[in-house]
């Protein structure tokens, strides 16, 4: 896997705010999507594989948080 160094437009780098959702929530598995510019991360819903994105590392938490109304993206 490749664990360059992303700095992202806002100053953030990728790699380390993944790792850090990564930590807050086992089993889950989070990304910085260069081409798309949005976060994602694959998480689990009664053992069903569900991909989620978000605008932004804090949307993130929330849709993993709120998997099951989360309606982004739109």
């Amino acid at each position: 896997m490749n664990t360059a160094r992303v700095v992202l437009p806002d100053g953030l780098s990728g790699r380390p705010v993944t790792a850090q959702i990564e930590s807050e929530f086992p089993g889950v598995c989070a990304w910085y999507g260069k081409a798309t510019e949005a976060w994602w991360a694959m998480v689990r819903v009664h053992g069903v594989p569900r991909l989620v994105e978000a605008p932004n590392p804090q949307e993130l938490r929330n849709a993993i948080i709120h998997l099951r109304g989360w309606s982004w993206p739109h």
